[in-house]
């Protein structure tokens, strides 16, 4: 089987944490999975979220790196309209030095109203930066001077392999998808509907067929080994999680795995968030078609003596399942 880690380090007042020990946890989290041979670590991006979500994943993802050796990296999404295209070329061109070539970038253009009045940055505008960003960053990438805005410019120094970290688009609409298949390397739809639309452009263009969608729908897994008392203890972070996108994906209108829920009936009743015993992870793998897992240890905010519980018994009790 395979697994990957996320982060976005939601830190809300309820959690009665400092910040700076959840970044270290985080790290820490970052070096235990690359010791068990973890395949990726994805690290998101909002901004001025009043329960302190992660607003810098470039600096995150090189202490990562740093703490790292194996597994790649991922921003997940990095939102391409709050950023100048070539000091984020330089920061990516570092990461992919300092990390030896394991960072992969996924492309988004927001959807949050409120972070596009905090930057100034007109709503309407999201597709045009996104197309603009992503023709910087290929062009920066390949470690030769190029044509920017009117002007010849060459960033130094150059990426650590040919054509520098992954360039992937996410999205949540068809014209996002239909986008991803002429400038990007790949798509990673918010909710698997939109993959359809990808394939076919892509194969519109004459691209190879990039296959059916290998996305799973999202969901978070938690371990415990009791999984009525892991939901008790756990449930109020995933309610955290739930509403807070939530409130974002009602004020936008965007399709997105979310949605507000009222209590915590509802939300298990949703599907997004499983707390489950080891044997129980190990029977769904061992059944599924794609034997992948994506754990969120730190999820809205859940204390870290709960994510390291859930995360020791992966380690120890579903990992040797499959040798």
């Amino acid at each position: 089987m395979f697994f990957g880690l996320r982060f976005d380090l939601r830190n809300p007042e309820a959690a009665a944490t400092p910040v700076a020990d959840r970044y270290a946890a985080a790290l820490d989290m970052a070096e235990w999975a690359d010791r068990l041979g973890c395949l990726s670590i994805a690290v998101s991006e909002h901004h001025s979220s009043p329960d302190g979500y992660l607003p810098s994943p470039v600096p995150m993802v090189a202490a990562m790196a740093a703490r790292t050796s194996a597994v790649r990296l991922m921003i997940a999404a990095l939102i391409a309209p709050f950023h100048d295209p070539l000091r984020l070329a330089e920061d990516l061109i570092f990461l992919d030095n300092l990390s030896r070539g394991r960072i992969d970038v996924i492309v988004a253009g927001g959807y949050v109203d409120k972070e596009f009045e905090l930057f100034g940055v007109p709503m309407d505008e999201r597709a045009r930066r996104v197309r603009d960003m992503v023709a910087t960053l290929r062009a920066a990438f390949t470690g030769e001077p190029f044509e920017y805005q009117g002007r010849t410019v060459h960033l130094t120094p150059g990426p650590y392999g040919s054509g520098g970290p992954g360039l992937l688009l996410g999205g949540s609409s068809e014209a996002a998808a239909r986008r991803a298949a002429h400038i990007a390397d790949g798509f990673i739809p918010s909710e698997p509907e939109f993959w359809d639309f990808y394939r076919d452009e892509a194969l519109a263009l004459g691209k190879p067929d990039p296959g059916p969608c290998m996305i799973p729908a999202s969901r978070v897994v938690a371990l415990s080994e009791d999984a009525e008392r892991g939901w008790e203890q756990m449930a109020p972070w995933f309610f955290h999680e739930m509403n807070a996108y939530g409130s974002w994906q009602a004020a936008s209108g965007v399709a997105t795995p979310y949605r507000p829920v009222v209590d915590h009936d509802e939300l298990r009743a949703s599907g997004r968030y499983a707390v489950l015993t080891p044997e129980q992870l190990v029977e769904e793998v061992r059944a599924a078609e794609l034997p992948y897992v994506t754990l969120h240890p730190l999820c809205g905010g859940m204390p870290m003596d709960l994510a390291w519980e859930s995360l020791r018994l992966f380690e120890h009790e579903v990992l040797p399942a499959f040798g």
